[in-house]
Protein backbone atom coordinates (compact mmCIF):
# COMPACT_ATOMS: atom_id res chain seq x y z
CA UNK A 1 0.00 0.00 0.00
CA UNK A 2 1.37 3.47 -0.92
CA UNK A 3 2.16 6.03 1.76
CA UNK A 4 -0.80 8.19 0.64
CA UNK A 5 -3.20 5.25 0.76
CA UNK A 6 -1.84 4.14 4.14
CA UNK A 7 -2.37 7.64 5.55
CA UNK A 8 -5.93 7.74 4.20
CA UNK A 9 -6.68 4.31 5.67
CA UNK A 10 -5.37 5.50 9.04
CA UNK A 11 -7.54 8.64 8.98
CA UNK A 12 -10.58 6.60 8.03
CA UNK A 13 -9.85 4.17 10.87
CA UNK A 14 -10.09 7.06 13.36
CA UNK A 15 -13.61 7.63 12.01
CA UNK A 16 -14.42 3.93 11.64
CA UNK A 17 -17.97 4.03 12.96
CA UNK A 18 -18.87 7.07 10.85
CA UNK A 19 -17.45 5.32 7.76
CA UNK A 20 -19.53 2.22 8.51
CA UNK A 21 -22.71 4.19 9.12
CA UNK A 22 -22.26 5.93 5.77
CA UNK A 23 -21.08 3.11 3.48
CA UNK A 24 -22.51 0.07 5.34
CA UNK A 25 -25.82 1.60 6.36
CA UNK A 26 -27.62 -1.76 6.40
CA UNK A 27 -25.49 -2.91 9.35
CA UNK A 28 -25.44 -1.98 13.00
CA UNK A 29 -23.02 -1.62 15.89
CA UNK A 30 -22.47 -4.69 18.07
CA UNK A 31 -20.06 -3.91 20.89
CA UNK A 32 -16.71 -2.94 19.40
CA UNK A 33 -17.72 -4.04 15.90
CA UNK A 34 -19.94 -2.95 13.03
CA UNK A 35 -21.82 -5.98 11.72
CA UNK A 36 -23.32 -6.29 8.23
CA UNK A 37 -23.84 -8.96 5.55
CA UNK A 38 -20.89 -8.16 3.29
CA UNK A 39 -18.78 -5.37 1.76
CA UNK A 40 -21.60 -4.59 -0.66
CA UNK A 41 -23.84 -3.43 2.24
CA UNK A 42 -26.09 -6.48 2.16
CA UNK A 43 -28.12 -6.93 5.36
CA UNK A 44 -26.79 -9.75 7.51
CA UNK A 45 -24.21 -10.69 10.14
CA UNK A 46 -21.23 -12.16 8.25
CA UNK A 47 -18.86 -9.19 8.04
CA UNK A 48 -17.31 -7.61 11.15
CA UNK A 49 -15.53 -4.23 11.10
CA UNK A 50 -13.41 -3.42 14.16
CA UNK A 51 -14.38 0.05 15.41
CA UNK A 52 -11.71 0.47 18.08
CA UNK A 53 -8.09 -0.56 18.37
CA UNK A 54 -7.71 -3.65 20.51
CA UNK A 55 -5.19 -6.45 21.18
CA UNK A 56 -6.83 -8.27 18.25
CA UNK A 57 -5.87 -5.54 15.82
CA UNK A 58 -6.28 -1.92 14.71
CA UNK A 59 -9.55 -0.12 14.10
CA UNK A 60 -10.94 -0.21 10.57
CA UNK A 61 -9.90 -3.75 9.78
CA UNK A 62 -12.67 -6.15 8.72
CA UNK A 63 -13.21 -9.83 8.11
CA UNK A 64 -16.02 -11.65 6.32
CA UNK A 65 -16.73 -14.92 8.15
CA UNK A 66 -18.63 -16.32 5.16
CA UNK A 67 -15.97 -15.76 2.49
CA UNK A 68 -12.73 -15.39 4.45
CA UNK A 69 -12.09 -12.03 2.76
CA UNK A 70 -10.58 -9.19 4.79
CA UNK A 71 -9.28 -5.66 4.34
CA UNK A 72 -9.45 -2.05 5.50
CA UNK A 73 -11.89 0.85 5.13
CA UNK A 74 -10.58 1.81 1.70
CA UNK A 75 -11.72 -1.63 0.56
CA UNK A 76 -15.14 -0.96 2.12
CA UNK A 77 -15.46 2.29 0.14
CA UNK A 78 -14.36 0.62 -3.08
CA UNK A 79 -16.62 -2.41 -2.85
CA UNK A 80 -19.71 -0.69 -1.42
CA UNK A 81 -19.69 1.85 -4.28
CA UNK A 82 -18.53 -0.56 -6.97
CA UNK A 83 -15.42 1.51 -7.78
CA UNK A 84 -12.62 -0.05 -9.81
CA UNK A 85 -10.13 2.83 -10.29
CA UNK A 86 -8.07 3.27 -7.12
CA UNK A 87 -7.84 7.01 -7.76
CA UNK A 88 -11.61 7.15 -7.49
CA UNK A 89 -11.42 5.33 -4.16
CA UNK A 90 -8.93 7.82 -2.71
CA UNK A 91 -10.95 10.76 -4.06
CA UNK A 92 -14.06 9.39 -2.37
CA UNK A 93 -12.13 8.87 0.87
CA UNK A 94 -10.93 12.48 0.79
CA UNK A 95 -14.45 13.68 0.10
CA UNK A 96 -15.69 11.77 3.11
CA UNK A 97 -12.89 13.12 5.28
CA UNK A 98 -13.43 16.63 3.83
CA UNK A 99 -9.80 16.84 2.71
CA UNK A 100 -8.52 18.88 -0.24
CA UNK A 101 -8.50 16.93 -3.47
CA UNK A 102 -5.22 16.10 -5.17
CA UNK A 103 -6.66 16.99 -8.57
CA UNK A 104 -8.07 20.37 -9.63
CA UNK A 105 -10.82 18.57 -11.53
CA UNK A 106 -12.08 15.35 -10.04
CA UNK A 107 -12.25 12.38 -12.30
CA UNK A 108 -15.81 11.53 -13.36
CA UNK A 109 -17.58 8.92 -11.27
CA UNK A 110 -17.87 5.64 -13.13
CA UNK A 111 -21.29 4.61 -14.30
CA UNK A 112 -22.90 2.08 -11.96
CA UNK A 113 -22.28 -1.48 -12.98
CA UNK A 114 -25.25 -3.10 -14.63
CA UNK A 115 -24.69 -6.07 -12.34
CA UNK A 116 -22.97 -4.99 -9.09
CA UNK A 117 -20.17 -7.42 -8.15
CA UNK A 118 -21.05 -9.67 -5.24
CA UNK A 119 -24.78 -8.97 -5.59
CA UNK A 120 -27.67 -11.39 -5.95
CA UNK A 121 -27.84 -10.44 -9.63
CA UNK A 122 -24.16 -11.29 -10.12
CA UNK A 123 -24.72 -14.60 -8.33
CA UNK A 124 -27.67 -15.49 -10.58
CA UNK A 125 -25.68 -14.56 -13.67
CA UNK A 126 -22.72 -16.71 -12.65
CA UNK A 127 -24.97 -19.71 -12.02
CA UNK A 128 -26.78 -19.15 -15.33
CA UNK A 129 -23.59 -19.11 -17.42
CA UNK A 130 -22.19 -22.22 -15.70
CA UNK A 131 -22.83 -25.67 -17.12
CA UNK A 132 -23.72 -29.20 -15.98
CA UNK A 133 -21.22 -31.03 -13.79
CA UNK A 134 -21.37 -34.37 -15.59
CA UNK A 135 -18.01 -35.29 -17.11
CA UNK A 136 -16.27 -32.25 -15.60
CA UNK A 137 -13.72 -31.50 -12.90
CA UNK A 138 -16.60 -31.10 -10.42
CA UNK A 139 -17.73 -34.69 -10.90
CA UNK A 140 -14.14 -35.91 -10.58
CA UNK A 141 -13.57 -33.80 -7.46
CA UNK A 142 -16.68 -35.14 -5.70
CA UNK A 143 -15.91 -38.72 -6.67
CA UNK A 144 -12.41 -38.40 -5.24
CA UNK A 145 -14.08 -37.14 -2.02
CA UNK A 146 -15.96 -40.48 -1.93
CA UNK A 147 -19.23 -39.08 -3.32
CA UNK A 148 -19.75 -41.50 -6.18
CA UNK A 149 -23.53 -41.00 -6.26
CA UNK A 150 -24.00 -37.26 -6.77
CA UNK A 151 -27.65 -36.51 -5.97
CA UNK A 152 -27.40 -32.73 -6.24
CA UNK A 153 -30.88 -32.07 -7.69
CA UNK A 154 -29.58 -29.42 -10.07
CA UNK A 155 -28.01 -27.25 -7.37
CA UNK A 156 -24.44 -27.67 -8.66
CA UNK A 157 -22.85 -26.44 -11.87
CA UNK A 158 -19.37 -26.19 -13.37
CA UNK A 159 -17.50 -23.11 -14.59
CA UNK A 160 -14.20 -23.84 -16.38
CA UNK A 161 -12.66 -20.37 -15.83
CA UNK A 162 -14.22 -18.76 -12.78
CA UNK A 163 -12.62 -15.48 -11.68
CA UNK A 164 -10.59 -15.45 -8.47
CA UNK A 165 -9.00 -12.27 -7.11
CA UNK A 166 -6.39 -13.01 -4.39
CA UNK A 167 -6.24 -9.36 -3.22
CA UNK A 168 -6.21 -5.85 -4.60
CA UNK A 169 -2.50 -5.84 -5.45
CA UNK A 170 -2.58 -8.98 -7.59
CA UNK A 171 -4.26 -9.58 -10.91
CA UNK A 172 -7.40 -11.65 -11.26
CA UNK A 173 -6.84 -15.36 -11.85
CA UNK A 174 -9.14 -17.98 -13.38
CA UNK A 175 -9.63 -21.51 -12.07
CA UNK A 176 -12.19 -24.26 -12.70
CA UNK A 177 -14.89 -24.10 -10.05
CA UNK A 178 -17.87 -25.89 -8.59
CA UNK A 179 -20.74 -23.38 -8.47
CA UNK A 180 -23.55 -24.06 -5.97
CA UNK A 181 -26.72 -21.97 -5.95
CA UNK A 182 -27.93 -20.57 -2.63
CA UNK A 183 -31.72 -20.28 -2.47
CA UNK A 184 -34.44 -19.10 -0.10
CA UNK A 185 -37.44 -21.17 0.98
CA UNK A 186 -39.27 -20.25 -2.24
CA UNK A 187 -36.43 -21.57 -4.40
CA UNK A 188 -35.28 -18.11 -5.50
CA UNK A 189 -31.51 -17.85 -6.05
CA UNK A 190 -30.06 -15.36 -3.57
CA UNK A 191 -26.37 -16.20 -3.93
CA UNK A 192 -23.77 -18.71 -5.03
CA UNK A 193 -20.91 -20.57 -3.40
CA UNK A 194 -17.72 -21.13 -5.36
CA UNK A 195 -15.22 -23.93 -4.75
CA UNK A 196 -12.17 -23.44 -6.95
CA UNK A 197 -10.63 -26.76 -8.02
CA UNK A 198 -7.13 -27.94 -8.82
CA UNK A 199 -6.94 -28.65 -12.58
CA UNK A 200 -3.85 -30.79 -12.01
CA UNK A 201 -5.65 -33.42 -9.97
CA UNK A 202 -6.51 -34.45 -6.43
CA UNK A 203 -4.09 -33.49 -3.66
CA UNK A 204 -4.40 -35.23 -0.29
CA UNK A 205 -3.63 -32.03 1.59
CA UNK A 206 -6.01 -29.71 -0.28
CA UNK A 207 -8.46 -32.52 -1.12
CA UNK A 208 -8.80 -31.40 -4.71
CA UNK A 209 -9.24 -27.69 -4.08
CA UNK A 210 -7.13 -25.17 -6.00
CA UNK A 211 -3.75 -24.13 -4.50
CA UNK A 212 -4.95 -20.63 -3.54
CA UNK A 213 -5.43 -18.87 -0.21
CA UNK A 214 -9.25 -19.00 -0.08
CA UNK A 215 -10.53 -21.75 -2.40
CA UNK A 216 -14.07 -21.34 -1.07
CA UNK A 217 -16.04 -18.08 -1.29
CA UNK A 218 -19.69 -17.11 -1.36
CA UNK A 219 -21.47 -14.05 -2.69
CA UNK A 220 -25.00 -12.71 -2.55
CA UNK A 221 -27.47 -12.98 0.31
CA UNK A 222 -26.63 -15.98 2.52
CA UNK A 223 -28.39 -15.25 5.81
CA UNK A 224 -31.26 -17.68 6.34
CA UNK A 225 -30.65 -19.33 2.99
CA UNK A 226 -28.79 -22.47 1.90
CA UNK A 227 -27.66 -24.72 -0.92
CA UNK A 228 -30.63 -27.07 -1.20
CA UNK A 229 -30.74 -30.64 -2.46
CA UNK A 230 -34.40 -31.49 -3.01
CA UNK A 231 -37.51 -29.62 -1.89
CA UNK A 232 -38.23 -29.81 1.85
CA UNK A 233 -41.72 -30.57 3.08
CA UNK A 234 -42.07 -32.32 6.44
CA UNK A 235 -38.54 -33.70 6.88
CA UNK A 236 -35.19 -32.01 6.25
CA UNK A 237 -31.54 -32.75 7.01
CA UNK A 238 -29.34 -29.66 7.38
CA UNK A 239 -25.61 -29.22 7.88
CA UNK A 240 -22.70 -26.94 7.11
CA UNK A 241 -20.74 -28.17 4.09
CA UNK A 242 -21.81 -29.11 0.58
CA UNK A 243 -19.65 -32.24 0.64
CA UNK A 244 -21.05 -33.22 4.04
CA UNK A 245 -24.64 -33.13 2.82
CA UNK A 246 -23.86 -34.79 -0.51
CA UNK A 247 -22.24 -37.63 1.46
CA UNK A 248 -25.50 -38.15 3.33
CA UNK A 249 -27.40 -37.97 0.01
CA UNK A 250 -25.38 -40.97 -1.17
CA UNK A 251 -27.23 -42.99 1.48
CA UNK A 252 -30.46 -40.98 1.67
CA UNK A 253 -30.97 -39.74 -1.92
CA UNK A 254 -34.67 -38.93 -1.49
CA UNK A 255 -34.37 -37.03 1.81
CA UNK A 256 -34.36 -33.25 1.22
CA UNK A 257 -31.17 -31.65 2.51
CA UNK A 258 -29.60 -28.21 2.90
CA UNK A 259 -26.00 -27.01 3.24
CA UNK A 260 -25.84 -23.67 5.06
CA UNK A 261 -22.09 -23.25 4.26
CA UNK A 262 -20.95 -22.32 7.79
CA UNK A 263 -21.83 -22.96 11.43
CA UNK A 264 -23.16 -19.42 11.91
CA UNK A 265 -25.36 -19.62 8.85
CA UNK A 266 -26.61 -23.06 9.83
CA UNK A 267 -27.71 -21.69 13.21
CA UNK A 268 -29.64 -18.91 11.43
CA UNK A 269 -31.10 -20.97 8.58
CA UNK A 270 -34.80 -20.39 7.83
CA UNK A 271 -37.02 -23.39 8.52
CA UNK A 272 -40.03 -24.29 6.34
CA UNK A 273 -43.38 -23.82 8.09
CA UNK A 274 -44.47 -27.29 6.95
CA UNK A 275 -41.56 -29.06 8.64
CA UNK A 276 -42.19 -31.45 11.50
CA UNK A 277 -38.73 -33.06 11.82
CA UNK A 278 -35.25 -31.61 11.36
CA UNK A 279 -32.09 -33.72 11.27
CA UNK A 280 -29.04 -31.65 12.23
CA UNK A 281 -25.96 -33.11 10.53
CA UNK A 282 -23.44 -31.64 12.95
CA UNK A 283 -19.67 -31.51 12.54
CA UNK A 284 -17.71 -33.06 15.39
CA UNK A 285 -16.21 -29.88 16.82
CA UNK A 286 -17.03 -27.07 19.26
CA UNK A 287 -18.82 -25.09 16.56
CA UNK A 288 -20.92 -28.17 15.79
CA UNK A 289 -21.91 -28.44 19.46
CA UNK A 290 -22.94 -24.78 19.57
CA UNK A 291 -24.94 -24.80 16.36
CA UNK A 292 -26.74 -27.99 17.41
CA UNK A 293 -27.88 -26.33 20.63
CA UNK A 294 -29.02 -23.13 18.89
CA UNK A 295 -30.80 -24.83 16.01
CA UNK A 296 -32.43 -27.39 18.30
CA UNK A 297 -33.88 -24.59 20.43
CA UNK A 298 -35.12 -22.71 17.36
CA UNK A 299 -36.74 -25.85 15.98
CA UNK A 300 -38.33 -26.73 19.31
CA UNK A 301 -39.75 -23.23 19.63
CA UNK A 302 -41.31 -23.67 16.18
CA UNK A 303 -42.84 -27.03 17.11
CA UNK A 304 -40.32 -29.03 15.06
CA UNK A 305 -38.66 -32.20 16.34
CA UNK A 306 -34.87 -31.80 16.14
CA UNK A 307 -32.63 -34.87 15.93
CA UNK A 308 -28.82 -34.72 15.74
CA UNK A 309 -26.90 -36.84 13.25
CA UNK A 310 -23.34 -37.37 14.53
CA UNK A 311 -20.36 -38.58 12.46
CA UNK A 312 -17.74 -40.97 13.78
CA UNK A 313 -14.92 -38.71 12.57
CA UNK A 314 -14.89 -34.98 11.79
CA UNK A 315 -17.86 -34.90 9.43
CA UNK A 316 -19.91 -37.23 7.26
CA UNK A 317 -17.74 -36.78 4.19
CA UNK A 318 -14.77 -37.98 6.21
CA UNK A 319 -16.85 -40.94 7.43
CA UNK A 320 -17.87 -41.81 3.86
CA UNK A 321 -14.35 -41.49 2.52
CA UNK A 322 -12.74 -43.54 5.30
CA UNK A 323 -15.37 -46.16 6.16
CA UNK A 324 -17.38 -46.45 2.94
CA UNK A 325 -21.02 -46.36 1.91
CA UNK A 326 -22.22 -49.47 3.75
CA UNK A 327 -20.70 -48.36 7.06
CA UNK A 328 -22.31 -44.93 6.74
CA UNK A 329 -25.67 -46.51 5.97
CA UNK A 330 -25.37 -48.78 9.02
CA UNK A 331 -24.45 -45.86 11.28
CA UNK A 332 -27.40 -43.77 10.10
CA UNK A 333 -29.85 -46.62 10.61
CA UNK A 334 -29.49 -46.18 14.38
CA UNK A 335 -29.79 -42.38 14.28
CA UNK A 336 -32.93 -41.98 12.15
CA UNK A 337 -36.42 -42.42 13.60
CA UNK A 338 -37.93 -45.78 12.52
CA UNK A 339 -40.42 -44.35 10.04
CA UNK A 340 -37.64 -42.45 8.28
CA UNK A 341 -35.51 -45.60 8.10
CA UNK A 342 -38.35 -47.18 6.13
CA UNK A 343 -39.15 -44.05 4.13
CA UNK A 344 -35.64 -42.93 3.18
CA UNK A 345 -32.96 -45.45 4.13
CA UNK A 346 -34.77 -48.66 3.16
CA UNK A 347 -35.88 -47.22 -0.16
CA UNK A 348 -32.32 -46.22 -1.02
CA UNK A 349 -31.09 -49.72 -0.17
CA UNK A 350 -33.69 -51.30 -2.44
CA UNK A 351 -32.82 -48.86 -5.25
CA UNK A 352 -29.11 -49.69 -4.89
CA UNK A 353 -29.86 -53.38 -5.21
Amino acid sequence: MSRDASELAGRLAREAEAVCRHYLSNGKRAGRYWVVGDVHNTPGRSLFVRLQESPKGPAGKWNDAATGEHGDLLDIIRESLGLRDFREVTEEARRFLKLSRSEQQPAPRPAPSVVPPGSQQAARRLFAISGPIEGTAVETYLQRRGITRIHHAGSLRFHPRCYYRPDDDLRTETWPAMIACVTDLDGRITGVHRTWLDPDGFDRVRLGKAPIDTPRRAMGDLLGNAVRFGVADDVLAAGEGIETMLSLRCVLPTMPMAAALSANHLAAMSLPSSMRRLYIARDADAAGDAVQAILTQRATDAGIEAIPLSPRLGDFNEDLHVFGLDALRAALRFQLVPEDVVRFLHSSTVAAE
